[in-house]
Parts: structure tokens; sequence; C-alpha cells
């Protein structure tokens, strides 16, 4: 059943792709009708030059609704006051497309760090930038003994860069701020005016730990706006890699929270089961994180001859190892005591933001795009998708111990019934829109094209989970000591560069 926001914006004039148009009125309504309608879900917030675009998420039937607003006077209506998980889409549209969301929650800066030539590059008319570049601005904390630790950008190792602002009360955390944008890459600038296969490499590079994801969420959208049907052998594949995908990075998740606990045999375990899946997936798909193997139209490359013996192999070390894993980090009370209540994230909290993986489905929300809006070959092969409670880091932990069974499950399934046949079919060139959605390790990736009648891309935008989580991060380390940061970070594992496009 619908509610005032839904049936507010299924009313609207329809566009191609499903997409709703608001007139400004109407739009100026949404916010009060999302108020009152709490389930409905904010996905995204996105623009090009005079349009303003969201994807909202109806959850009781797993709905995808898209709606867009014209900004001809260059300013919209916040949604920031009724969606907290709004407040950073509206700060990178200002940034981007230099448009304003009317009486936003925050308008500070989130991806222009003032040192660019231009102010808003995708915009219709790029402005000089003459100004110096500002002092980063935090949000205040007050009080007798608070006191401040800045942390990065730079960090130590392989780290991506990002600064951490702590307010501190002795050892306890009153506030966290993080301040990313340092990993900019002007992706959605250089999608424009490129074919979905040649704009497919940026796709694939928003964060390398989801190549797969991203990839496949970005082909899935161009299809829909070509009105292309994938060969099943394609569609089979791409999912063996993306459930490698998902083991690799939850192996190497587990094992770096244990170390940031000091307790670093688990770590060690967790590398070398992890590095045997890089490696068959080299074997398997030419390239260890399987970049640049998904495309628009189906996949680069078959699968090795070796790949699927080299694949069981991998997965079969990983699967006799699980146990005595888990007896182990079950089994050490120092490391329990580290990751048991730490980093508590609310529940209510969750489902006001729309967090999905691992920490929306730690806290009770037990969202996956590979369920709720079934895709090939999941609609036949639906996962089961472990939800726990507690909401602290050892929950997301457990929920990425439960995937990995899963998802080795999963690719043991795929590979006995692949498909034979074509592995791409080509592309037409005509207009269209798409959006799609495809469940990640660390939850849904979102991506939206328009095509112009060429088949390049007119306007493009690409979510990584990532929006709707580094919010919960902040909130999660409040009233815990400074030393437990690394933990709570690791079990997040919130992707740096797949903010910062």
């Amino acid at each position: 059943m619908s509610g005032a926001a839904s049936t507010l914006i299924l009313r609207a004039a329809p566009q191609e792709g499903g997409r709703a148009l608001l007139t400004e009125a109407a739009w100026d309504a949404l916010p009060a009708a999302l108020a009152a309608e709490p389930d409905l879900a904010l996905l995204a917030l996105w623009a090009e030059p005079g349009l303003v675009h969201a994807a909202f998420l109806r959850e009781a039937d797993a709905a995808l609704l898209l709606a867009s607003v014209p900004a001809t006077e260059g300013h919209y209506a916040a949604l920031s006051p009724v969606r907290p998980g709004a407040i950073r889409f509206e700060r990178m549209i200002r940034d981007l497309w230099g448009l304003t969301a009317r009486d936003a929650t925050d308008l500070r800066p989130w991806l222009d760090h003032g040192r660019w030539p231009v102010t808003g590059p995708l915009s219709a008319r790029p402005a000089p930038n003459t100004a110096p570049p500002p002092q980063p601005e935090f949000l205040p904390a007050e009080g007798e003994g608070v006191h401040q630790i800045p942390v990065g950008p730079i960090h130590a190792g392989v780290i991506e860069p990002g600064h951490f602002r702590f307010h501190v009360l002795g050892e306890t955390v009153v506030r966290l701020e993080a301040r990313l944008g340092y990993a900019h890459k002007g992706s959605l600038a250089l999608m424009l005016g490129r074919s979905p296969r040649a704009a497919a490499r940026y796709a694939s590079r928003l964060s390398g730990d989801s190549t797969v994801a991203h990839s496949w969420a970005f082909a899935r959208a161009a299809e829909q706006a070509l009105a292309v049907e994938v060969p099943p052998r394609a569609v089979h594949l791409r999912a063996v890699m993306a459930e490698l995908e998902r083991i690799h990075n939850h192996l190497n998740d587990w094992g770096f929270v244990c170390n940031d606990a000091a307790f670093a045999f688990p770590h060690a375990r967790c590398a070398i089961l992890r590095e045997g899946v890089l490696r068959a997936a080299r074997i398997a798909f030419g390239h260890r994180l399987m970049m640049d193997a998904v495309l628009p139209g189906g996949v680069a490359l078959d699968i090795a001859e070796a790949g699927p013996a080299a694949i069981h192999a991998a997965l079969d070390a990983v699967a006799e190892e699980l146990p005595s894993l888990l007896r182990i980090y079950d089994s050490h009370a120092s490391l329990q005591d580290r990751v048991v209540g730490t980093g508590h994230t609310a529940p209510v909290l969750v489902a006001r933001f729309a967090a999905g993986g691992h920490v929306g489905r730690a806290a009770g929300r037990g969202f996956d795009a590979r369920r709720a809006l079934p895709y090939a070959p999941y609609d036949a092969l639906p996962p089961e998708v472990p939800v726990f409670e507690a909401g602290d880091v050892d929950a997301r932990v457990r929920v990425r111990i439960a995937e990995l069974g899963c998802s080795i499950d999963l690719v043991r399934a795929l590979l006995a019934g692949l498909p034979s046949g074509e592995i791409s079919v080509p592309l037409p060139q005509r207009a269209g829109e798409g959006v799609a959605l495809v469940e990640g390790f660390r939850g849904e990736c979102l991506h939206w094209l328009r095509l112009d009648d060429g088949g390049l891309i007119r306007a493009a935008f690409m979510r990584d989970p990532s929006w709707l989580q580094w919010p919960l991060l902040e909130a999660a380390i409040r009233d815990n000591i400074v030393a437990d940061f690394p933990l709570c970070n690791k079990s997040f594992n919130a992707s740096y560069s797949g903010v910062d496009l």
C-alpha cells in the first residue's frame, strides 16, 4: 500500500526508465510526505545540470522509485531534515553541480576542498575558482576537558586517505567526524560522452575491492537502458565472480578485525586463505580482483579451462578451515572482550539511514538486493541472508563469517550449473535510461545512467553502499574509547574511494 511520499512520486509525470518527474511544488511537498512515510528509504540523491534525482526503496514490497525535479534557479527543497542519509548527497550535489538544497541540515563542502580550478565542475557553466582553499569546518563538541585529536588524511601502509576529527573526554570519544574527498577522481565527468563499454572501466575502479559488484551494476543499468538481454553463461560467470569477491573481502575483514585486537593468528590464516581465492580468480578470469572482467552486454572473457578446479580447491581450503577459525575466534576471552558490545549501532539508526550489507544485517535490517530485488541468476538461486541483532563489532564479524559459507555454496552451485553458449552480445546505439542494484560485499551498489540517441552517456551516477554507512561509523564510536576506533572502523570497512567519485 502506498504512503504519502510514494503516492506523490507515482502520480508524477513518468519518464523513460520509470523515473517520475515532479514539479517544483510537488518536490517542495516531498519532505512532509516522507515524514509521513518513514518506511520509504532514501537510497541516493544526485544531479545533472538543472535537474536533481532521487532513488527510494519502498521496503514493504521492495519497489524501487526514482524521482526528479527541475532546479531552474539552482535550488531545490532539501530532504535531509527528514532523511539524514541525504546530508552528504546534498553536499556532494552542491560541490559537483552547484545546486543548493534549501533548508538543508548541512551544506559544508564534501568533495570540493577548495583546490579545484573551477566550482561546480559538472554544472552547465562552471565558474573559475579564485578563492584560497578554506580551512575545513568540523561540528563542535563543547564541555570541560573536551579536546580534539586529528588523524589523517595520510595513514600508515596502503590505507586510503581520510581525515578523522575526534572530540575526546579523557579516553572516551564524544564525537567523531570523517572528512573525505581526498580520493576524488572525477569519475562521473570522465564517463560523459563515452559509450557504456568505454565507460565501464571507470565504474570498475570506483572502489577496487568491489570492482565486480560496481561493474555488474553499471552493466545492468546500461543493459536496461538499451533493452539488451545478456547470455545465461555470462550471467552465471558474473555471479561466480561476485561471490568470489564477497569471499575474499570477508576473509580480509575478519582477519583485520582480529589483528586490530592484537590477535594475529586469525589474521594470518585469513590472509593465507584469501590469497588462495585471489590466485584462483587470476587463473579463472585473468586478474586477481577480476577487474574489467564484467562489461555491458556480458563478460570480457570466458572462464579458463583450469578455472573451475582452481576455484574449487581454494573454496575447499576455506570451508575446511572455517570451523576451526570460528572456534578460535569464539574461545579467546581477550578477543571477545574487545569485540562484543563495542561499536554498537542501534537498529533504529540503521533503519533511518537504510544501511545495507553487513552493517545493516548486524543490526536487524536484512535487506539484500539479491533476494529483495532478485536478478539473474539469484532469482533461481536465492542466497541465505544471515541477520543478527546486536549491532556491534562482533555481530558485523559474524555476518561475514555466515556469508562465507553461503557464498561458497553459491559458487559451487553456479559452477555445477554453468550454462554453455555465448558470453556477450553487441550493444545497440540508441537512447535510453537504466538503473540497477547489485549486492556487493558491503551492500547494494546503485548505478544509473542516461544515454543519448547515439548510445553515449549523457548523465550517470554511481553509489557505493559506504555513502549510508560512514555516518553510522561516526555514531558507533561514540562513548567508546579511542583505542577501539580501529576495531570499529575495520568492522565497517566503508570505502573512502567509493564516496569520493
